[in-house]
This record gives structure tokens, sequence and C-alpha cells, in this order.
């Protein structure tokens, strides 16, 4: 078996790679090879389903439970911001540059030496599934979500996104909902009293006012936001519908049918979501995994942005390293050294968390 340090190595070779194939939501298949190469290389067997691939530990138990971990080798498109080429993968003063290089490049090429660190191990307490999955920035069909028919019931997950490897033990899900108010259309110099655009005014009021009652102890409460108004397209026309668009950040006390049955419940509009699966995520901080990361120094916080927790039902930690405020940021980078703690520590995380 490699040395903790020669995966490490190897890791960040993958990773400058990684970013020097471009590898946009959809279209991930040839960074997909180079995950491919990694297993073939270190003799682990995998399966691929579009641009998704997953191995299991060698010695998988179907009486054991599973523990996920997962991050995603998809990237948004580079800003207009970059000074740097994006995929050109460059090392100055300790940082690697590169699209994609801290979202989640640093974390999927850890998890992935952590996963081939314990891919031989015997007499584990879990079972491990290592699914580098496509797809994530887009919340795509073809991600990590088409892939978990293929995989056993999970009992918990780690989710690589950059956290500098602190624990966040909760993330807000997401529900969008296209708002309808409905009226009469009519000349602007009639009397009117089912103008849409004035009945739309008590709507976004109570958007706006609304609050819910249950506050997570992580996450703070549900917060609504109207985003997007359009109606009308003459003067002297009154319109027959006035539309909304409403954001909703969803903490980890309700789910995001909940949410939407409460805006039904108390809107004069028709309500419809674009999706309903970018549900909220938490872990106990009582849980051996959140535990095990506490023991190494880690500290606890709720996580505003989404990621492919958003998709997974069972329990889930998302840690990583690199620093979310680096994402989608022109010259992205992540610390070679990040790297190196990144996959010293999920290894530390995951001996302690398999021995309790």
């Amino acid at each position: 078996m490699k040395n903790i340090a020669t995966l490490t190595q190897e890791a960040i070779v993958l990773l400058k790679a990684l970013i020097e194939t471009p590898s946009f939501s959809s279209e991930e298949d040839k960074t997909a090879l180079l995950i491919e190469n990694w297993f073939n290389q270190n003799s682990i067997p995998f399966k691929r389903e579009n641009n998704n691939i997953w191995a299991f530990n060698k010695n998988f138990d179907n009486a054991k439970p599973t523990l996920l971990l997962n991050s995603h080798h998809d990237t948004v498109k580079p800003n207009q911001g970059y000074t740097k080429d994006p995929f050109e993968a460059i090392v100055e003063d300790g940082k690697l540059f590169g699209l994609g290089s801290n979202d989640a490049g640093g974390c999927l090429v850890s998890l992935i030496a952590t996963f081939t660190h314990f891919y031989s191990a015997e007499n584990l307490p879990y079972n491990i599934v290592m699914v580098a999955s496509a797809e994530e920035e887009s919340s795509g069909k073809n991600g990590l979500n088409s892939v978990l028919k293929h995989l056993p019931e999970l009992d918990c997950a780690i989710i690589g996104e950059p956290t500098l490897m602190q624990l966040a033990v909760a993330e807000k899900g997401l529900l969008v909902l296209d708002v309808v108010v409905k009226g009469t259309a009519s000349h602007a110099a009639h009397n009117n009293p089912d103008n849409p655009i004035y009945k739309a005014m008590p709507v976004i009021e109570w958007f706006k006012t609304f609050e819910f009652e249950k506050i997570s102890d992580v996450l703070g409460p549900v917060k609504m936001t109207v985003t997007q108004i359009s109606a009308g397209k003459q003067h002297n026309v009154v319109p027959a519908e006035c539309h909304l668009v409403i954001d909703i950040r969803v903490n980890d006390r309700y789910n995001n049918q909940e949410i939407l049955d409460t805006v039904k419940a108390n809107v004069a509009a028709e309500v419809t979501p674009r999706s309903m699966h970018l549900n909220a995520s938490s872990i106990p901080v009582a849980h051996g995994l959140v535990q095990a990361g506490i023991a190494l120094g880690r500290t606890t916080y709720g996580s505003p942005t989404l990621s492919d927790q958003s998709v997974i039902s069972c329990q889930s930690l998302k840690l990583g390293p690199g620093e979310s405020l680096r994402s989608h940021s022109a010259n992205e980078f992540i610390f070679i050294n990040e790297i190196e703690e990144g996959v010293d520590l999920y290894i530390k995380i995951l001996t302690d968390f398999f021995k309790q």
C-alpha cells in the first residue's frame, strides 16, 4: 500500500491534470477519463454512468452500513476577471491556480486519495463508496442524484466542498418558486378593480414579512426573497398576469414540501416550484464523524451554500480543503498545503470514526 505522502503528491498531480482539462457541467467526459486512469493505476475496479465514476472498497460487506465519500469534477465557466489562463495549472507562492482548483478539485482529489488509502483495509466497520460526480454546479439530472439508484442504502456521507477543513454540520436547501398573480386585462383608461399588479402587492408583502416558526441552531431562519417581477408590455394596457420569482433558502427544520404547502396556503396566486429535490441537510454534532473532527481541533458551522448534500437523504457532513469564498472567483486557487492537510485530516477523521 502506498504511504500517505505518496498518495497526496499523486493527488496533486491529478488535480493539475483536471485543471488543464475543461469540464463544464455536462461536459466532463475528459476529466472522467482522468479519474478512471487513477482507479486503473491503483488496481481499483470502478463503474461509470454518463460522467459519474464510482467505486466500492475491496472488502465491501452487504451486512455493514455504508459511508459515502463524494465530490464533483465539473466546473462553472471562467468569469471575465481572469488574468491567468484558467486552464493552466500554475503554482506560485504555494498556490495552485486554475479553474476548479478550489471548487472542488482539491476536495475531490483529497477524497480519492483517502478512499485509495482505505481501499484494501480489512475489518472496517463501514463500507466505503467513492463517487466522483458530474453536473453539481448545474444541479443537473445526470449528477450524483442519478447514481444513487446504483448504491446501497447510505448511512452517512462526507461531501467534499471547500470549508477550510472545518465541519459544516448543516446546509441550507433551495426552493425557487414561480408565482403568477392573475387578474383581468383591460384598457388603462377604464376602471379595473382586478389589476394583477395591485393584487401582487399583498403577495409580495407576505413574502417580505412572513416568518417560519422553526429556527435552526446552526442555519438560522428560513429566508424568502422576491428576486424578479414582470408584468405588462404597454403603458395603456392592464395585463392579465403579474409574474414573480421567489428565492427561498430553507433551514434544516423544514423540508421543501412543507415550505411549499405553507406558501400555497397563504398567497392568492398560482405557485409552481422549479424543483423540489434541493433540500436542506444536516448531521448531529454528536455523530461520530463530527466528534472525530472536533477531537482534531475542527470547529462546526452552518453553510449557506448549496452542494450535492441536497440530493442525498442520509446524514451528511460537508468538509474539504480550500475556502468557499474563492469559489467561482477570478484566478481561482488552492494552497498546496491545504491539499496536504486535507488528505491527512480526512484519513485521521475516518480512522478515529472507524475506531468508535
